[in-house]
């Protein structure tokens, strides 16, 4: 198991559910589609198609370190990082969309080549977590299923697999638990009964909502969600 309740094989059906949708909600764009406004506060679409593309190839050096034992950081530094984004997101729609699919082609078949010894190799992410590459799968499909949702071509997180969500919501909660302060709040599923717990300030507050949109809240995403009292849901801090 990688996780609460989830598999390497889950994680990797997700990841292949995630590209889909990326893909297919970037097919059709030209460069003024590309250049509307996405989900996230200042980035447009194709600052966020950039950040998927270079994801890709930053957890593929995190492969190539698992299948050789050679250190190959995600990123060069954290200011190569943001470039890589701006270039990606001025190249014309054409070129954007096939460094998309290129990446993440390129991706999937780097860890089709890993063999179970390969699969348990530590690497060291960008957060400097060290991990074994049985996580990657798992941060990728975090990656594409979430942005694929802030691209704002009209997909939703009830557009993802609900057993992924719920999983996204495991992760995001056990993050949050470990961060000091914010308040303390207790979210129910009312549509799957699933209920978590985030510790933190003062008497937990009560907030419920579908499994979606507990999701986007967890993940800072507007979810327009109240609490039991009628009161706006309490705000969160960053999660990654």
């Amino acid at each position: 198991m990688t996780g609460t309740g989830r598999t390497l094989a889950d994680a990797r059906r997700w990841a292949l559910i995630g590209t889909d949708l990326v893909l297919e909600a970037t097919a059709g764009l030209d460069d003024g589609g590309y250049a509307a406004p996405s989900a996230l506060p200042g980035w447009s679409r194709a600052h966020v198609a950039a950040h998927v593309a270079a994801n890709a190839e930053a957890l593929s050096n995190l492969v190539h370190w698992a299948a050789t034992g050679e250190p190959t950081p995600m990123y060069a530094s954290p200011e190569e990082r943001a470039a890589g984004i701006e270039r990606g997101r001025a190249l014309p729609a054409a070129a954007l969309t096939t460094w998309l699919r290129r990446s993440a082609d390129a991706l999937e078949a780097g860890m089709d080549r890993l063999t179970e010894g390969q699969w348990v190799h530590e690497v060291v992410t960008a957060q400097g977590r060290t991990v074994p590459a049985t996580e990657l799968p798992w941060m990728r499909s975090r990656e594409v299923c979430v942005h694929a949702v802030d691209l704002a071509t009209g997909l939703s997180f009830a557009s993802l697999p609900a057993d992924f969500l719920t999983a996204l919501c495991d992760d995001v909660v056990g993050k949050r638990s470990t961060a000091a302060g914010g308040p303390a709040v207790t979210l129910t599923a009312v549509d799957t009964g699933a209920v978590w717990q985030l510790p933190g300030d003062g008497e937990p507050v009560h907030v419920t909502g579908d499994l979606s949109a507990l999701t986007a809240y967890l993940t800072g995403r507007d979810a327009d969600l109240r609490t039991a009292a009628g009161a706006p849901a309490p705000t969160l801090g960053a999660w990654l």
